[in-house]
């Protein structure tokens, strides 16, 4: 994949992705681009989140499809079962 596509890819997750997991606590770190496919980890309220295979899957893996027709998938190299605050809970 060519350079300019990858720092297109990492600009979408800082641009549009990330903005709308903040709001449930999350972040989503942006890896690499390997054999067009997007390598991330998630780190914060999305870190062992029962719903962030949703997410990538069918959330921001279409999206950068979309965007991006070469990438064939988004590649979850997050250990869920680490760090400090893997759930994310509500203000009630």
């Amino acid at each position: 994949m060519k350079e300019e596509t990858k720092q297109e890819v990492k600009k979408m997750f800082d641009t549009v992705i990330n903005p709308a997991v903040a709001d449930h606590g999350g972040f989503i770190e942006f890896v690499d681009v390997r054999d067009n496919k997007v390598y991330v980890r998630l780190t914060g309220g999305c870190q062992g989140c029962g719903a962030a295979v949703m997410t990538l899957k069918q959330g921001i893996e279409q999206m950068l499809k979309h965007q991006f027709p070469e990438i064939e998938e988004v590649v979850d190299e997050t250990d869920h079962a680490a760090g400090a605050n893997p759930y994310y809970e509500p203000n009630r």
